[in-house]
């Protein structure tokens, strides 16, 4: 694996208002997908149903946060 040296840090962008509504929908969509996995499924995941129930219920504005960078 080739590692790529950085000299400079690069400063963050601020995300644009479309950015942060796509990325909320996609969140949005990943739940609900989350929430229709099988058992066999979230066990092929490592989760278990309580936590997929969880994650799921979170609202859409309850994102991760490195998204909220």
């Amino acid at each position: 694996m080739t590692q790529i040296a950085i000299k400079q840090h690069c400063k963050p962008q601020r995300r644009s208002l479309l950015s942060s509504l796509l990325d909320s929908l996609s969140l949005l969509r990943q739940r609900q997908t989350l929430a229709r996995l099988d058992d066999r499924a979230l066990e092929d995941i490592g989760i278990t149903r309580q936590q997929a129930e969880a994650e799921a219920s979170r609202s859409i504005w309850d994102a991760p946060e490195f998204w909220q960078k």
